[in-house]
């Protein structure tokens, strides 16, 4: 292998597929935006359909448009003619690739799209095609060249369809409104779904499981109430009736205790030693928000009290790391 070759060869092919996509801008026309308005008044799904290469790219098309706001899925053309045609309703657009636009699967079906009544988009790279000058709204997606030194394998061609997708697929989500909690309802299985819909009250311990202690209290009960609930922290409170959030006493308080030298756990009161006032959050909070706060303070764990101050939770950032937050 000859080092400089291969760079050579894979910058070219980057330098060929950029100009393609930058050649795209002027091709955000009237037409984009017919074809936005078509997607935006569609009352049923956005039935993405290609062959070969464009269908793959028809495939994770279908895929952004779902997740972003805008029904859809991809329908095989080659299956289309022998019973998946029954996928479409009125109510549907068809939004449709081939870099020729001649791709003999989509013409065989083009009539019976026809028959059904649905709008067409197709996105081709031969504006004066079949499959163009049927379409209710084409949009051009041609290259000059393929990023292949052959000229045959689907490179920049594929790379420019998608890159007008994304922004048809964008273009929909900010005119829809769709925003970053939208998104995470059809993510909730994903790190950025866990961020976005999590709440303090979904991971925080509550009733019994929260480390209670009273300022009146002896430093050795506070260390037990540390290990029993093993937060890293205990609350301090009025007293186990009324629980109004007075401060906190952590691992790291005991640790700088320790540095001065000795200390008696048994006659120190934990009034003389927490840190207050202290920092808390609410259980509606999002938890990533409450991340943020544990990083900015360089703190590792948090009460939470309601609306009068009172302590109705706790957690650390182990919680947030078994939740997938962090």
């Amino acid at each position: 292998m000859n080092k400089q070759k291969v760079i050579a060869l894979a910058t070219a092919v980057l330098k060929t597929e950029a100009a393609s996509v930058t050649a795209l801008i002027v091709r955000v026309d009237d037409d984009f935006v017919r074809a936005c308005e078509i997607m935006l008044a569609c009352d049923g799904r956005v039935v993405v359909t290609g062959m070969g290469k464009s269908g793959h790219i028809g495939n994770k098309v279908a895929a952004t448009l779902a997740s972003t706001g805008t029904p859809a899925f991809f329908m095989h053309p080659g299956e289309a003619s022998h019973g998946d045609l029954g996928m479409i309703t009125p109510k549907d657009v068809v939004l449709a690739y081939s870099n020729s636009g001649e791709t003999d699967e989509l013409r065989t079906i083009l009539p019976l799209l026809r028959r059904v009544g649905v709008p067409m988009i197709a996105l081709t790279g031969n504006p004066d095609s079949t499959l163009a000058c049927e379409a209710d709204v084409h949009i051009n997606v041609s290259v000059e060249k393929e990023a292949c030194p052959l000229g045959l394998a689907p490179t920049a061609s594929t790379t420019a369809a998608l890159a007008m997708s994304d922004a048809l697929a964008v273009s929909l989500l900010e005119t829809r409104g769709f925003t970053a909690e939208d998104f995470a309802l059809s993510h909730p299985g994903g790190s950025l779904g866990r961020r976005l819909l999590l709440h303090v009250s979904d991971i925080m311990h509550d009733d019994a499981a929260i480390p209670l202690v009273t300022g009146e209290q002896p430093m050795s009960d506070a260390l037990v109430e540390m290990t029993r609930q093993g937060l890293g922290m205990v609350v301090v409170v009025d007293s186990h009736e009324n629980l109004q959030l007075r401060g906190v006493f952590t691992d790291g308080d005991l640790r700088r205790m320790l540095d001065h030298g000795e200390i008696n756990l048994h006659q120190m009161l934990v009034r003389d030693h927490m840190t207050a006032p202290c920092q808390s959050v609410r259980a509606s909070m999002l938890a990533a928000e409450a991340l943020k706060i544990l990083d900015e303070y360089k703190i590792n764990a948090l009460p939470v009290v309601d609306d009068a101050g009172c302590v109705i939770g706790a957690f650390n950032m182990h919680d947030l790391l078994r939740a997938g937050v962090v």
